[in-house]
């Protein structure tokens, strides 16, 4: 019985670490090192965009209540942004060619830490009026 149960624990253990215990998904790290790998990211949902600010920032240990609703969307894009909570990294903006709902300016964001893509979202320029997820 005690093996057993030892067995069941561990296979807890492992199913937890497996899946990220803070609700991260599993997916596959996307790679976001170079400027075409990031330009191909925002192509593959459909975004036409166009560099035009890169600046370091230190993504926060804990979150506010506006980061937390920012982790959330992440959380829903398969992005890992929670593991990289404290971490440097740089925040590549864009301007969104091929979508301007109400001739608003979009713009999209891409946050890469250790070259691979951990956050995105598109934002309306106007102080973030339309916010979306890049998927």
């Amino acid at each position: 019985m005690k093996k057993l149960t030892f067995m069941f624990i561990a296979a807890a253990a492992f199913a937890l670490t497996a899946c990220g215990g803070k609700g991260e998904s599993s997916a596959a790290a996307i790679a976001a090192g170079e400027p075409s790998q990031r330009i191909d990211y925002f192509a593959s949902h459909g975004w036409e965009v166009e560099e035009v600010s890169e600046q370091s920032v230190t993504i926060p240990h804990s979150f506010s209540a506006v980061y937390e609703e920012y982790a959330l969307m992440q959380d829903r894009q398969g992005l890992p942004l929670r593991k990289y909570a404290g971490r440097n990294a740089r925040l590549f903006t864009y301007e969104v060619k091929n979508y301007s709902p109400d001739s608003k300016k979009m713009l999209a964001e891409l946050l890469v830490c250790d070259n691979t893509a951990v956050a995105s979202m598109v934002y309306s320029e106007d102080s973030g009026s339309i916010k979306m997820p890049v998927s």
